[in-house]
């Protein structure tokens, strides 16, 4: 291995794999320096360390010969500590490369990955050098009619004819048995929770839980070993075998917040390559418009570019044919509030390779002015949950919910005007999200208290019956 002092470019960004060695280029406005440290193949032994020679902007970056596809790599950011400013460097934390396109492992919380001046290398998953990508093959552009949602390790580990090596996995979407099962219910569309590497929040192991569902990223590109082992090739070739049956497949992502959660959790990507940089603060403390500890920062350039490229890199690589928007007005916020032409809808919109896909945005988050069903792209979907009441209202006998019903059922134009159809609309009566129907025939008030968060989580106001 050997850096070179000449060569190296600022983009693309994350680690290239190029000729006899890989380009690197990271983002960080206040790192005064950023290293990569190569290991073995067992991802223990630190092989290098070579600090980036080059700098331009926010860009650090170089090129470091003998590295191969394969090979087993992790950050490190030094700069200063001054949380009154925003800024964590610790370059005793090993850092997940954000644009890492694989990682060897699954995220555990340790409090190592806490504390200040702790080394974590041996607690940090790798990231693994890549080839490039060749173009998947995609469908023509196409909006949903009826979709399923699908958590991929639960229905995949309750299928009974799935065989008992693939349960768990994407590779076990690709099944016969799976896809004649979503072809006989008549869905077109299916929407798989998130796949991207995660980590549970801390406090769920103090009551012997995990995060089944995923909905809390370290990296928003590299998939989670857990549900793909095989990486993306895994992911395409179930996206291929559901295209071939008909069937679309949309991809739940969570760009509005990552798994280092609040000022006292862990180090592992973003807040330790530019903790100021990548999430909203004001003051010392960070913005929780997203109630799960950070909001990332999605109207500045480095964030914006991060989730385009994460958006392209699921499509190009895995051939899916569009996504699904966690708390997606996060995506349009603005030190003003909500904004429709915010920096990264508008690149959405203008990019050639998504501006066609499917678009569904969840039109609501936790922080001020956060509820904006109505409010997205002309050519956006949106989850309807007045859909969700209306019906429930109408089905438990309300007065007057007849003719709110019918408004529903014809498109809900009193929410998305006349110039959306009503696809528009993502019509629904229960979901991954509150109650479930089993829940609203049985409950008249929220029960969450088996998650240790105090039952505060969750909507407390949905219509149930009786």
């Amino acid at each position: 291995m050997r850096l070179s002092t000449t060569e190296g470019q600022p983009s693309p960004r994350g680690v290239t794999s190029i000729g006899d060695g890989v380009n690197v280029a990271v983002v960080s406005r206040h790192a005064t320096c950023i290293f990569i440290c190569i290991f073995d193949e067992t991802g223990k032994l630190e092989l290098g360390r070579f600090a980036l020679p080059f700098r331009l902007g926010d860009v650090h970056y170089g090129f470091v010969h003998g590295i191969v596809q394969g090979t087993r790599y992790g950050l490190r950011a030094d700069g200063p500590w001054l949380p009154e400013e925003g800024h964590r460097f610790d370059v005793s934390k090993l850092l997940t490369d954000p644009y890492a396109t694989r990682v060897d492992g699954a995220f555990t919380h340790h409090a190592d990955l806490t504390r200040r001046g702790a080394e974590t290398a041996q607690l940090v998953p790798k990231c693994i050098v890549e080839a490039q990508s060749d173009l998947a093959a995609v469908l023509p552009p196409s909006r949903p009619g009826f979709i399923y949602e699908l958590p991929v390790k639960a229905f995949t580990m309750r299928h009974p004819a799935v065989p008992p090596a693939l349960r768990g996995t994407v590779a076990a979407l690709a099944e016969s048995c799976v896809i004649e099962h979503l072809v006989t219910l008549g869905v077109d569309t299916v929407e798989l929770m998130p796949l991207a590497a995660w980590i549970d929040e801390r406090h769920l192991a103090q009551h012997g839980l995990g995060n089944a569902w995923g909905y809390n990223p370290v990296t928003f590109m590299a998939p989670d070993p857990r549900l793909a082992p095989g990486g993306h090739a895994e992911v395409r070739h179930a996206v291929t075998a559901l295209h071939d049956a008909g069937l679309r497949v949309i991809l739940d992502v969570v760009f509005n917040h990552t798994g280092e959660s609040d000022l006292h959790g862990a180090t592992l990507s973003l807040r330790g390559l530019d903790n100021a940089l990548y999430y909203r603060h004001a003051g010392r403390e960070l913005v929780n418009d997203t109630g799960c500890g950070n909001t990332v920062a999605l109207d500045r350039t480095a964030s914006v570019q991060l989730a385009m490229d994460a958006m392209r890199s699921w499509v190009m690589r895995t051939g899916i044919d569009g996504f699904r928007f966690d708390l997606a007005p996060v995506m349009g916020r603005m030190a003003s509030g909500f904004d429709v032409d915010a920096p990264l809808l508008a690149a959405i919109e203008q990019d050639p390779l998504l501006k066609d896909r499917i678009m569904i945005a969840e039109p609501w988050d936790v922080g001020p002015g956060g509820y904006q069903l109505g409010r997205f792209p002309p050519r956006w979907q949106e989850w309807n949950d007045r859909y969700r009441d209306d019906v429930r209202r109408f089905w438990r006998g309300d007065t007057g919910a007849a003719s709110t019903l019918a408004t529903r059922l014809a498109g809900s134009s009193d929410i998305f005007g006349p110039h959306r159809g009503p696809w528009a609309s993502i019509n629904y009566v229960a979901s991954h999200d509150g109650f479930t129907l089993r829940d609203a025939v049985t409950y008249t008030q929220k029960r969450n208290h088996a998650n240790g968060e105090d039952n505060r989580d969750g909507n407390p106001h949905e219509p149930v019956w009786p």
